[in-house]
């Protein structure tokens, strides 16, 4: 019987900081999974090595179920992102050990594909609104059919979602948090104008997406969400903190506008009431925080029997591991709504040798067994850690803020 004979925590910042685990098997097959919790990254690496790397050794790399149900109810202090996002690295790393060793791709151990490709959207924004309409001009010709639009707001330093110049969106740059300043106030007068004004440009024909960033009160999220009806959004994302999941029911009360919820919740129970009193329309779960591909599943499951479709997060700070895994989930499940899709710094890619594909709007997985990654060592000892951190907002008044 193969067992599991090395499981290795590798750290790399080849422009962005990710921890990944590779699990090799007593027959020398190895697997993947991405570890990363952006702004909180060696607390994972900690917590699977000095605690889940001695429990794997030894164990039977075919029993996923039974090693997820060991490290989770083992654990006995459960759920958080650091420990779902650790128990994420090894569920991943194992499907990927079981697709090369069956010679499939995971996503035909998933129940294959019910669709042909895995629709995505791109993040388009700008410092005003020619700059964003602009950026929206550029991914259309790219082919995206799904585009998330934000910009800054004048007078207010701390808006969310804003790349500088032509690079990709990193929020976490310096080794001390940044203060950054907000206006919720400023903000909702100026995003309603700037949707409105993507919309009067290029029309209907395409999905126009929205992040919130859970900045808002569930009745100021209202007020939102029915200013914007007739822009007919794909979803506003986050429009309050999602630990009230109450707030919700007096959102759904005021706008049809859907709602997107779930990147930073990391298990079905942090979901359950969303999903079955049908609070949201959108799961934003994603494989790396919400316990890998066996627990996402589960999640997605639920969420199919109330209707609710499946939005995964898919940021920049979520390695090619994950992309890689999130694209097989979504060509699988039934319920698949869109897949996020921000894109990896040049130098990711010296790292993670990834065969996942975009043509026309939409992600395509390798037919390669298992998740079709491959990581570089050589490449990653190039790019040492980086100690960063994500900001935190402050409102004018010199108060803490939801960022």
């Amino acid at each position: 019987m193969s067992t599991i004979e090395k499981a290795e925590v590798l750290v790399t910042s080849p422009g962005r900081n990710y921890v990944t685990l590779r699990i090799t098997t007593s027959d020398g097959v190895t697997g993947l999974g991405d570890a990363t919790l952006n702004g909180r990254e060696l607390s994972v690496a900690s917590y699977l090595r000095d605690h889940l790397v001695p429990l794997l050794i030894g164990r039977d790399p075919a029993r996923i179920e039974d090693t997820w149900q060991y490290l989770y109810k083992g654990a006995y202090w459960r759920r958080g992102p650091v420990t779902m996002t650790a128990i994420a690295a090894v569920d991943t790393a194992l499907w990927d050990i079981k697709g090369k060793v069956a010679g499939l791709p995971v996503y035909e151990l998933l129940g294959g594909r019910s669709r042909d490709g895995v629709l995505v959207y791109a993040h388009a924004s700008g410092g005003d609104v020619p700059a964003l309409l602009d950026d929206v001009a550029r991914l259309r010709e790219e082919g995206y059919e799904a585009i998330r639009a934000q910009t800054a707001v004048p007078g207010v330093p701390g808006t969310y979602g804003v790349h500088s110049g032509a690079g990709i969106y990193e929020p976490a740059r310096t080794s001390l948090p940044e203060e950054q300043a907000w206006s919720t106030e400023a903000y909702l007068d100026h995003a309603p104008t700037y949707l409105e004004a993507v919309r009067e440009k290029f029309g209907f024909g395409f999905h126009l997406l929205h992040d919130v960033h859970h900045r808002l009160t569930p009745i100021e999220a209202a007020r939102f969400g029915r200013a914007v009806e007739p822009l007919r959004l794909f979803w506003m994302e986050d429009p309050t903190p999602a630990e009230d999941q109450e707030a919700f029911r007096l959102i759904r009360q005021h706008t049809t506008t859907p709602i997107a919820v779930g990147e930073n919740l990391t298990s079905i129970w942090d979901v359950q009431h969303l999903i079955t009193e049908r609070l949201i329309d959108y799961v934003r779960t994603t494989v790396v925080h919400a316990g890998g591909i066996t627990h996402l599943r589960r999640i997605f499951d639920l969420a199919h029997l109330y209707g609710v479709r499946t939005g995964s997060h898919g940021a920049g700070d979520l390695s090619p591991v994950t992309q890689a895994a999130a694209v097989h989930v979504d060509l699988a499940v039934p319920n698949f709504g869109i897949q996020e899709h921000m894109g990896h710094t040049p130098h990711t890619a010296d790292v993670f040798r990834s065969d996942v594909s975009y043509a026309d709007g939409m992600l395509h997985p390798s037919d390669a067994p298992g998740l079709g990654v491959e990581y570089d060592d050589e490449a990653a000892a190039r790019f040492p850690y980086e100690p960063r951190y994500l900001p935190v907002a402050r409102r004018l008044d010199g108060s803490v803020h939801d960022w």
